[in-house]
């Protein structure tokens, strides 16, 4: 994983994710204690919304030339100045008239998430929130859906979540591209838009000084007036000290915890001590990470609302949750709201079915640490050392493979008793070489996975 460190911060829109060699904990004790909270929850609802739902592309990234060769696919934009304009005009269309807070919140709950990730701002800049500081917003008064009683999406989003005893997570992007302070025209760089700022901060700190306050303005507004939130979750790694565009997170963070004890900053691909976890993208890692992490995985193929999308299946979620579980980390699981304000039908039963498979195994997932031999021969473990339990999690990936009454374990430990969570009951077992032979009496058919509880 350290080839990490070679590598661009993002590809194709694609984050990296920072090594574990470069993890720094933190020695605040309510930043402590709410990353113990985190490596609790295990699984995420994430949401990436906003005016580009509307058609259907990539959020954000086709504004910048420089990624415009693999984000401006599937239409025609060779004008790329008439497209940028017409992406930043989306918010004057942009009205989900079918949004309703409540069914969401309920939604994620049936399907067990435990906290809930929300684009409060991407790259682009739209806010979804009523900030002060920008009119790009979606209560600003070019945008249709400022006169509906949910105009303050995010505001009515979290408290809905909260009511459902859901966490919260605010995504925001530290680079915005609708930000004159930001983005401009005038300056040495010219027209051509990429990743970074129109101009060298350099010869302009006046500017990087507006911009950065500007920022700060906001994350801190987010902080006092939509909280309380647990963690914010810091996107765009190229906006750092590294890079030379420093906004001086760090300062910023350590004035909220004044007064928001304990909220976890995720720096994302930084590294450093304001990034209290990691966050792989579209992956996960080859081993076991000992320190806290969370992968970011679409249930569909894009994170944004992609029109006839093709969503993984119940089982396809459920065996990589276990996956991730078992190398101790947690899984966000992406699903992009349509324009009108409705979750997909096909995100929905999926989400449905993960739900009631959670609502009877889910013991084996909360609350868990990494256990070796943390996956063998199809079996992932996980444990709760303070109950002195393991699970084992016998996967069946494929919907064809036949759900057997005799299983092997690989689990060398000394075993006192083991449980079948299917049944509910004691099971009998046979210490043998490299393991256990467990022996049930029935099986649930077309099983995606085989739980039993180890107790030592």
């Amino acid at each position: 994983m350290s080839d990490n460190e070679n590598k661009e911060v993002v590809e194709n829109g694609v984050h990296n994710y920072s090594t574990e060699e470069s993890y720094v904990w933190p020695e605040d004790e309510k930043v402590k204690e709410k990353l113990e909270w985190f490596r609790d929850q295990k699984f995420a609802l994430m949401m990436h919304w906003g005016p580009y739902s509307q058609i259907g592309v990539v959020e954000s990234w086709a504004l910048s030339d420089e990624d415009g060769d693999w984000s401006r696919t599937e239409i025609d934009w060779a004008d790329g100045e008439e497209f940028k304009k017409q992406y930043f005009d989306l918010n004057k269309t942009f009205n989900p008239i079918r949004f309703v807070p409540k069914d969401w919140a309920k939604a994620a709950k049936e399907a067990g998430f435990k906290y809930f990730i929300f684009t409060t701002k991407h790259h682009d800049g739209f806010c979804m929130w009523d900030t002060a500081y920008t009119d790009y917003k979606i209560t600003g008064k070019d945008c249709p859906f400022n006169t509906n009683k949910r105009a303050d999406i995010l505001k009515h989003l979290f408290n809905e979540m909260r009511n459902e005893g859901i966490g919260i997570t605010a995504y925001f992007s530290k680079a915005d591209w609708h930000c004159p302070d930001y983005w401009c025209t005038g300056y040495e760089k010219g027209d051509k838009t990429w990743r970074g700022p129109s101009y060298d901060i350099e010869k302009h700190p006046e500017k990087w000084e507006s911009f950065e306050k500007y920022t700060h303005n906001q994350v801190k507004e987010l902080a006092d007036n939509y909280g309380p939130i647990d963690a914010f979750w810091f996107d765009a790694g190229w906006v750092c000290e590294k890079e030379g565009e420093n906004i001086h997170l760090g300062n910023l963070m350590d004035e909220i915890r004044k007064s928001h004890p304990g909220v976890l900053s995720v720096d994302r691909t930084v590294g450093g001590k304001y990034e209290n976890y990691v966050t792989p993208e579209q992956c996960v890692p080859d081993e076991p990470l000992n320190i806290p992490w969370e992968s970011c995985i679409t249930m569909g193929t894009s994170f944004s609302f992609k029109y006839e999308d093709k969503y993984k299946s119940d089982r396809e979620i459920i065996t990589l949750l276990t996956n991730i579980v078992a190398k101790g980390g947690n899984l966000a699981l992406n699903v992009g709201p349509q324009p009108d304000g409705r979750i997909p039908e096909g995100a929905l039963k999926a989400m449905k079915n993960i739900g009631k498979w959670l609502s009877k195994y889910g013991e084996a997932i909360y609350g868990t640490r990494v256990c070796a031999p943390y996956k063998k021969e199809d079996v992932c473990f996980t444990q709760k050392a303070k109950e002195k339990k393991v699970y084992a999690i016998k996967q069946y990936p494929d919907e064809n493979m036949e759900v057997k009454r005799d299983i092997f374990i690989p689990y060398e430990g000394k075993v006192a008793k083991v449980k079948d969570l299917y049944s509910g009951n004691e099971v009998r077992f046979e210490n043998v070489p490299g393991g256990l032979n467990v022996h049930v009496n029935e099986v649930e058919e077309a099983a995606i996975a085989q739980v039993f509880e180890l107790s030592l």
